[in-house]
C-alpha cells in the first residue's frame, strides 16, 4: 500500500514501496549532511579535546551513512554520490571561516528536534541508532550550554554554578510569588477604589484577592514541582531498565558524555569501567549526566515550595490594603499607592540579584510596570462605576 513500508525478503534483496526508499534517501541525506558539519567542525576546532568529541560524531553519522546506503541498495534503488546538501555546505563553510561556535546552537537545536527520528522506523530497532542520536541531541545541547567558554575546566561546576544564581523552588516561588501578590492585589484594589466601593467592600475585598491568589498560587506551585518529580522519577525508571538490558551501550553513551566534557578517551573509558561495576552509581551517573538530575533532589520539595509560595504571594498581596485597615478610603488609596510603589521598586531592585542588571533600571521597571497596571484598572472600575451609579 502506499505510504507505508511493506517489508518482505528475498535473498538478501528488500523490497520497499517508493515511500520507504524516499525515507531512506532522506535519512542518508541528513546523515550525510551531518557528518560533512561534524567534520568541518572538528577541523576548525581549536580546542583539541572538543575537536575530538566532534570528529567521534562524525563516525558515528558516517555509519548511519552506510546503513542507509545499505538498505537503498537491498530495496534496488540508486545511491548516489556523499554530497551534502547546499544548507549543509552553507553551515560547513560557516564553521570553516568563523569556527564551529558559529554553527553550533544551530546543529544543536536539529539534533534535538530530531533526536528521536528513529524510534518509529522499524529498520532501526536492534541497532544502536536512535541512543545515539539521543547522545548526539544530549553532548551538542551541553555544548551550547558552555559556549563560547567550551568545556576545559569543571564543566558540572560551572553548570551548577549558574543554576545556584537563580536558586531552588522555594527561592523561584519566594520572588515570583511576593511580586504577583503585590501587582495582582494592588490592581485588584484600585479598580474596587476606582469604582467607589467603602472602605470596609475594599477591604474585604482586597482580603479575598491575598486569600484565593495565595492558594492558587500554592497549588499551582505544588503541582508543578510534583509532576516535575514524577517525571523525573519516570525517566529514571526508563534509564534503569535500559542499563540492565544494554549495559555496554549506556556505558558507551557516559563515555561520550565525559569525553564532552574533556576527558581523554582513555580516561573516560577508565570511569565507566569503574562505574560499571556498581549499578547503582552507574544509575545514579547517567540520571546526572544524560538527564540533568539529582536523584537526590528530583525537583525539590512541593510541600516547600507550596509553602513558600503561599506566604510571599500573601506577603506581597497584604502591602496594598495595609492602608485601608488603618485610615480612610482616600487617604488610604493614597497610602497603598505610595507603600506599594515602594515595595514594586524594592522587589524590582532585588530582581538584580539574578538578572545583574543596574538596580535602577529593574526597580524602576518594575515600579512603571506595576502603577501602570493599577492606573488601568482603576480607570475601568471608576469607569464601571459611573455607569452602574
Amino acid at each position: 500500500m502506499v505510504g507505508e513500508w511493506l517489508s518482505a525478503t528475498n535473498g538478501s534483496r528488500v523490497v520497499a514501496d517508493a515511500t520507504a526508499i524516499e525515507r531512506f534517501r532522506e535519512n542518508w541525506q541528513d546523515e550525510v549532511d551531518s557528518s560533512a558539519e561534524y567534520r568541518a567542525m572538528a577541523a576548525s576546532e581549536r580546542d583539541p579535546k572538543i575537536a575530538k568529541v566532534y570528529s567521534n560524531l562524525a563516525r558515528m553519522e558516517e555509519a548511519h551513512v552506510g546503513f542507509w546506503e545499505g538498505r537503498l541498495r537491498a530495496a534496488g534503488a540508486q545511491v548516489g554520490e556523499r554530497s551534502p546538501s547546499w544548507r549543509s555546505r552553507v553551515l560547513t563553510w560557516l564553521a570553516s571561516w568563523l569556527g564551529p561556535d558559529a554553527v553550533l546552537s544551530t546543529i544543536a537545536a536539529r539534533e534535538a528536534a530530531d533526536r528521536n527520528v528513529y524510534v518509529r522506523q522499524a529498520e532501526t530497532q536492534g541497532t544502536a541508532m536512535s541512543t545515539q542520536e539521543r547522545w548526539h541531541a544530549l553532548v551538542l545541547g551541553q555544548l551550547v550550554r558552555t559556549q563560547p567558554r567550551g568545556l576545559s575546566g569543571s564543566f558540572l561546576g560551572r553548570l551548577e554554578g549558574r543554576h545556584r544564581a537563580v536558586g531552588g523552588n522555594a527561592l523561584r516561588a519566594a520572588v515570583l510569588g511576593a511580586n504577583d501578590g503585590l501587582c495582582s492585589n494592588l490592581s485588584l484594589v484600585m479598580g474596587v477604589a476606582g469604582a467607589s466601593i467603602s472602605n470596609h467592600g475594599i477591604l474585604v475585598t482586597g482580603v479575598a484577592g491575598l486569600l484565593a491568589g495565595a492558594c492558587s498560587m500554592a497549588l499551582g506551585e505544588w503541582v508543578s514541582v510534583t509532576s516535575s518529580r514524577e517525571l523525573a522519577e519516570r525517566e529514571i525508571r526508563i534509564e534503569s531498565s535500559e542499563l540492565v538490558e544494554d549495559p555496554k551501550g549506556e556505558g558507551e553513551e557516559l563515555q561520550l558524555i565525559y569525553e564532552a566534557k574533556g576527558l581523554s578517551v582513555a580516561e573516560a573509558k577508565r570511569v565507566v569501567a569503574q562505574l560499571l561495576q556498581d549499578q547503582a552509581a552507574t544509575l545514579d551517573a547517567l540520571a546526572r549526566e544524560e538527564l540533568g538530575l539529582d536523584p537526590q533532589e528530583l525537583g525539590g520539595s512541593a510541600r516547600e515550595a507550596a509553602v513558600a509560595s503561599f506566604f510571599l504571594f500573601a506577603l506581597g498581596a497584604i502591602i496594598p490594603i495595609l492602608p485601608f485597615m488603618l485610615t480612610a478610603a482616600r487617604i488610604a488609596v493614597v497610602a497603598s499607592l505610595a507603600f506599594s510603589g515602594i515595595a514594586l521598586f524594592v522587589i524590582g531592585a532585588a530582581i538584580t540579584i539574578f538578572t545583574g542588571i543596574p538596580v535602577w533600571r529593574s526597580g524602576g521597571r518594575q515600579l512603571l510596570l506595576g502603577l501602570g497596571a493599577a492606573g488601568v484598572t482603576f480607570a475601568i472600575g471608576r469607569l464601571i462605576g459611573v455607569t452602574l451609579s
